[in-house]
């Protein structure tokens, strides 16, 4: 192990200042790269390398961490995960800022994004303890190309299929029929209707309107969103007032170019939302109002993109499910049930 001599005061803002363009240059970089879906003869689906991969979302943020304190020569660990820090999110606000990537994406991304950058901060940090100024040159080349071998190496992982199931519910002060009226078709959501939700004011739309063909089995509903965003819902189960239940398709070819982040759009190759389930439960003059979805994550990170996507989903229903208590209710009073 060697000790490190700092370098000259004169020389260490300059330092830090190029090592953070550097860091900074690499991932903005790598997100061009990664973006580019390059495929060749015999490169799965999806091309070669890819933004939703191992590769760019684990090992892209450890090599920018790395890369800003190893070419700052940082002699402290503190100083070493913060700098690691610094620049990569420099480069992810950058990336934002250039529409690399959708606010969707940075939000889902930056707790991991941050952690694995200070990882990469403190493994150079170690590395420099270690081996002080020997095989530099080496060793800063490893760190460029180590996200180019993790994405050659994973295509022999499987991308496997996994389907998540949320639940939420909300108790009502209506009676099950009034309720039951309120979900079976829903009229246009006025502006005023509206509310927060985070997953909105993340880029996910709002919902607008659900019509229906028909009543029961077989019956066709259109749920729409804004931006042009509509599902197809086939009523597989109905039992007035007691349980609705519908498969869910994404009407892909009507969604509008950018109306969703093609790496969370509904009905890609990454995410799907496959069935709904509304279950009324009567609870002495009130109903207690359970919605359930079942989705599809076709990642190799299932474990770390599932707890978003269960996050969405669970934002999302209980939003819907606040718009249809108020409805039931002034419905309820309105019939005075």
């Amino acid at each position: 192990m060697q000790a490190q001599r700092p370098p000259p005061p004169g020389l260490l803002k300059r330092l830090h200042a190029g090592a953070a363009a550097v860091a900074i240059l690499y991932g903005l970089s790598a997100r061009l790269f990664f973006g580019l879906k390059l495929s060749f003869s015999g490169s799965p689906a999806g091309g070669l390398f890819a933004v939703m991969s191992l590769a760019f979302i684990f090992v892209v943020p450890f090599v920018i961490g790395f890369l800003a304190s190893y070419l700052s020569r940082q002699q402290r660990l503190l100083s070493a995960l913060a700098f690691g820090v610094l620049p990569a999110l420099t480069a992810l606000g950058l990336a934002l800022l250039l529409a690399f990537e959708g606010i969707i994406c940075v939000f889902l991304w930056v707790p991991l994004y941050t952690g694995l950058s200070a990882l990469g901060g403190a493994a150079a940090w170690g590395v420099l303890r270690l081996l002080g100024d020997r095989g530099r040159t080496r060793v800063l080349g490893l760190a460029v190309v180590l996200p180019l071998g993790v994405g050659l190496g994973e295509h022999a992982l499987p991308r496997l299929d996994e389907s998540r199931h949320v639940e939420t519910s909300i108790s009502i002060d209506a009676d099950p029929q009034s309720v039951w009226e309120e979900i079976v078709q829903v009229p246009a959501i006025r502006p005023e209707e509206h509310g927060f939700a985070l997953s909105h004011a993340l880029g996910f739309p709002r919902p607008v309107a659900a019509t229906v063909n028909g009543r029961g089995v077989g019956s066709l509903r259109e749920a729409s969103f804004e931006r042009g965003v509509v599902f197809l819902e086939r009523v597989t189960a109905s039992d007035a007032p007691r349980l609705l239940s519908f498969t869910i398709h994404a009407d892909v070819d009507s969604i509008p170019a950018r109306a969703l982040d093609e790496h969370v759009t509904v009905g890609g190759p990454w995410f799907d939302v496959l069935q709904g389930t509304y279950r009324l439960e009567p609870r002495e003059g009130k109903t207690l109002l359970h919605l359930s979805s079942d989705h599809r994550l076709s990642t190799r990170f299932n474990g770390y993109a599932g707890l978003w996507t269960d996050f969405i989903m669970r934002d999302t229903q209980d939003y819907i499910l606040r718009i249809v208590a108020r409805r039931a209710e002034a419905r309820a009073r309105a019939a005075g049930r």
